[in-house]
């Protein structure tokens, strides 16, 4: 999926740690322990697998709050967890405790959450006011998603998606887990959607929606949770997990902004109890209606009268169920993992040659100054040192600990960054491609994105995200002026963010296509009217 260009999946293993970690040993990424203003914990094992582009699967934990009762939902998650694991898979169970949203339970909060009759139920709606007041909550697949989708986890399991309830186009009662698959591109892979829905009119749904969904298998039939039939189809069918992830790549090389839904039919041995649970289940639709329950208090309501009914078939079968999901959804994890290396290429330019041994690298200094930033009259201004003097005096500051990041990656490149004037008098940001020429200047100027001063939020780590980018371009093999509009690209993200590094820097948003797919001001060079050359000097 962040493969879509050459050796790119093997770059932002390394990239990301720049991006993602404050500080690198040995190249391992030490995590951040809190993100976004500290309302996210990362589990430290999630962390490193993220930043190493490795196979991880989002779990929900409202199936553990909500979903069985107690120990049955502790021992499933447990469960479920070491399933993950032995595909080789990191689980990232996300859950609320006590205000903060954690991507990856350690085994007291899975104990926590699961042993708490009075947890909230949090979708995307709730969770404003569930981290201001400091509660805990299972996360519902919306919630889930929204927060696997900022963390950077790309596959989220469930045991079925809410939907459209029954008498839905007259009462409007939608589950904000459909809009959420309309505009988020985490796949999720589930058991369809839940029995006591509206499919038929779910389906439609998505499909306004521009949710791609496939049947896992060799059958269009789309499950009815308990029973591997619904009665309607999917759009698609995918055969296995190699062809799942090929559809989820082709889906995120395409920048597609909706979910892929991925649904599971219950395994054989499973099914015959299905049409028993489907008895139940009509009972239980049934005796809500009739006690005026409605919204998110339907589910838990159907689920625990189901439960008595069945006299606990419901509650084997739905284990089975997800227990299965998760199976599927760890194969198709490793498929995305092993195809996220293969080199799908879309540049209109070729990669530059490899250097041969008896070539080297070309050094191209290194500083970095800091400035204060000042919004005027609508423009952003720079001051800062501009002299040549000053700015060699400070190479052996900040710039040498980017060196040393490069180094650790078997490069020896460094930029310089100055400051300058252009024809108006205006300061501007140039980018050396080489300075070692006594007594002249080869400087080039390259436009930033327009933005407007009301638009920064931040200006803290713009120049870290251009660095990032850069090096991002360089690691692929890209030619000068894509490189630096990589950068140009990440630096935009981060000076419109509340954090020092944007979370929505990522290879969807950040990557050579789309420089190719911007309209950009031409460079300069200083001093020279000719455009400069198109071959690479870096």
């Amino acid at each position: 999926m962040w493969s879509a260009f050459p050796h790119w999946g093997m770059m932002f293993k390394h990239i990301s740690v720049l991006l993602h970690a404050p500080r690198v040993t040995l190249g391992v990424a030490i995590p951040r322990k809190h993100l976004h203003d500290g309302l996210v914990k990362l589990h430290p094992k999630v962390s490193e697998a993220i930043a190493k582009k490795e196979a991880v699967l989002a779990l929900e934990s409202t199936i553990i709050t909500h979903g069985m009762p107690y120990p049955h939902n502790l021992n499933t998650a447990k469960e479920v967890e070491q399933i993950v694991k032995e595909h080789g898979v990191v689980p990232a169970t996300v859950g609320i405790v006590k205000g903060k949203i954690h991507v990856g339970l350690s085994d007291s909060d899975l104990q926590y959450l699961a042993e708490n009759k009075k947890m909230l139920k949090a979708s995307r709606r709730d969770l404003p006011y569930i981290l201001t007041k400091g509660l805990s909550a299972g996360t519902t697949v919306s919630a889930t998603m929204m927060i696997a989708h900022k963390v950077g986890i790309p596959l989220l399991v469930t045991g079925g998606i809410g939907g459209v309830h029954h008498d839905g186009q007259n009462t409007l009662d939608i589950s904000t887990d459909l809009t959420e698959l309309g505009r988020n591109p985490v796949t999720v892979i589930s058991a369809g959607v839940k029995s006591i829905l509206d499919i038929g009119r779910t389906l439609e749904y998505l499909e306004t929606h521009g949710v791609c969904v496939a049947t896992f298998g060799k059958s269009r039939d789309f499950p009815a949770f308990f029973l591997p039939k619904s009665g309607f189809q999917s759009a698609y069918n995918v055969t296995d997990e190699e062809e799942a992830a090929q559809l989820i790549v082709n889906a995120h090389k395409f920048g597609q902004d909706s979910s892929v839904l991925i649904a599971v039919p219950i395994p054989e041995e499973q099914a015959a109890s299905g049409l028993v649970i489907d008895d139940a289940i009509q009972q239980a639709v049934q005796e809500a209606r009739n006690k005026g329950i409605r919204g998110k208090d339907v589910t838990p309501f159907i689920l625990d009268r189901v439960y008595e009914l069945t006299k606990g078939i419901s509650l084997t079968a739905n284990i089975a169920l997800i227990k299965n999901n998760a199976k599927v959804g760890s194969r198709i994890a490793c498929a995305l993992t092993r195809q996220s290396y293969h080199k799908y290429s879309t540049l209109s330019q070729p990669p530059r040659e490899k250097l041969g041994a008896h070539e080297k690298l070309v050094v191209i200094g290194g500083c970095n100054v800091d400035f204060i930033a000042k919004a005027k009259q609508g423009n952003l201004m720079f001051n800062g040192p501009t002299n040549r003097s000053t700015m060699h005096q400070t190479i052996g500051g900040v710039g040498r600990n980017l060196a040393d990041c490069l180094s650790r990656l078997g490069l020896t490149p460094l930029f310089i960054s100055a400051l300058g004037k252009d024809a108006n008098g205006d300061r501007v940001l140039r980018f050396c491609s080489h300075m070692d020429v006594p007594g002249t200047s080869c400087a080039i100027h390259y436009p930033a994105i327009a933005i407007e001063a009301e638009e920064i939020l931040n200006v803290s780590g713009a120049g870290d995200s251009l660095a990032a980018g850069i090096i991002a371009g360089i690691l692929t093999g890209q030619e000068t002026h894509t490189c630096i509009r990589m950068g140009l690209l990440a630096a935009r993200y981060s000076l419109g963010s509340q954090e020092a590094i944007s979370t929505l820097i990522n290879t969807d948003s950040v990557n050579p296509q789309k420089v190719i797919d911007r309209v950009w001001q031409q460079p300069t060079y200083q001093n020279e009217n000719k455009p400069p050359t198109t071959k690479s000097e870096l």
